[in-house]
């Protein structure tokens, strides 16, 4: 894939952009396999399933643009090392329907004059705008401002937005007054009637709310909630199963669409939450139930007096953590899928965990021209098959 922002050296973000797509992908999958090899050796052994592939262009879904420049000529992109504006808004590996509504903010900006963030003098007031595209390019679009001094403009100028980027269903406004490396705030205010963004990830809808996480890649994600459905129901069915660190909900929502009759998502964050509670009103009739609730995932289910038969962990970078790894390894817990999003912590949890033995890996190109690698693994119990409907009933958790 050619890119002219890569040529100029603008922006090298996609560093194994000069490798062929083809190559990358095995690059890829064989640091994945090393990784986890070294702290599980039978995981050589493992069946790889063919890696879910992307696109090479247009495969992201979430932009995450720096505003610099000036009022009337704004940058949307990243800053250079003298900390101006460099603006990407072509950047190839974006949805079209990211790329198409940002000449529309980039107007939106110099009429309303939403003061560019000008970090090297800590003075301004849009530090950034965070975009997210629905599959039918509908848009959910946060402005991240340095204080509530332009929240009046802004709000005024909700129609003028409706005509430059027709496209957007939610905007919001998000306050991050701290001179800091972080990408938002901690408070978000809802400037539009429509409150969530529903996107159609696999074979769900889920409904986005401003500060819940979505996956970049919808193309690799339907993938990968489809596949972890499928290990979750595999025979024999377990009768109830948990989504840890579950987000928005995706995993628990497509294991309660195959037919798993119990699904409790949990997640710390209570806007993913509500999200997730509102995705699964669309489930069809004979979904199996779902219950969502607000919690550390680990503390929640070292408290509950049972166990279930299925379990999917998807954490952040850090990975699940002794406490969680440990809990699950003693736990009567028969079937455990990990995605993970860092092959080191995955490993290292998965070292922790013995008495889970891995069945089956795939790697999921969430982040192609990068060295970047989402995984998943599904480990099994040596007696899973033998599970019964007496045990499938009252799952136990092992003292």
């Amino acid at each position: 894939m050619e890119c002219a922002y890569f040529d100029r050296r603008v922006c090298r973000s996609c560093a194994w952009l000069p490798l062929p797509y083809a190559a990358q992908v095995i690059a890829r999958q064989e640091a994945v396999q090393d990784a986890v090899a070294r702290a599980r050796p039978e995981l050589s052994a493992t069946r790889w399933l063919p890696p879910a592939t992307s696109p090479e262009a247009g495969f992201r879904t979430k932009a995450k643009m720096v505003v610099g420049g000036t009022v009337q000529a704004p940058t949307l992109g990243i800053l250079d090392s003298d900390r101006r504006g460099v603006d990407l808004r072509e950047c190839s590996i974006l949805d079209p329907a990211l790329r198409a509504a940002m000449p529309g903010i980039a107007r939106l900006i110099s009429e309303v004059g939403l003061v560019p963030y000008d970090v090297a003098r800590r003075s301004g007031e849009l530090k950034y705008v965070l975009m997210t595209c629905a599959d039918d390019g509908e848009l959910l679009i946060r402005f991240v401002l340095r204080s509530r001094r332009q929240l009046g403009a802004l709000t005024r100028s909700l129609p003028r937005l409706d005509a430059l980027v027709p496209t957007a269903r939610v905007v919001t406004a998000n306050f991050h007054p701290t001179h800091e490396a972080i990408i938002e705030g901690p408070e978000e205010v809802v400037l539009t009637e429509e409150q969530t963004l529903p996107m159609r990830v696999g074979d769900v809808v889920l409904h986005l709310g401003a500060r819940s996480f979505s996956q970049t890649n919808t193309t690799v994600a339907s993938s990968l909630y489809r596949q972890v459905a499928t290990w979750l129901a595999r025979d024999p069915l377990p009768a109830s199963a948990w989504d840890l660190y579950c987000g928005i909900g995706g995993f628990a929502l497509h294991a309660a669409a195959r037919g798993i009759p119990e699904v409790t998502g949990v997640e710390i964050s209570e806007q993913a939450i509500a999200s997730a509670r509102r995705s699964a009103l669309d489930l069809p009739p004979e979904a199996g139930s779902t219950r969502f609730i607000a919690a550390d995932a680990t503390d929640w289910a070292r408290h509950q007096p049972h166990a279930p038969e299925a379990v999917v962990v998807n954490p952040p970078r850090r990975g699940i953590g002794p406490e969680l790894a440990a809990w699950l390894d003693d736990s009567t817990v028969g079937r455990v899928v990990y995605s993970s999003c860092y092959p080191d912590s995955l490993a290292r949890d998965l070292a922790a965990m013995p008495r889970l033995h891995p069945v089956e890996a795939r790697l999921f190109d969430m982040f192609p021209h990068t060295a970047h690698a989402e995984v998943a693994v599904l480990l099994e119990r040596e007696d899973t098959v033998h599970w019964t409907t007496e045990r499938a009933r009252t799952p136990r958790l092992r003292r």
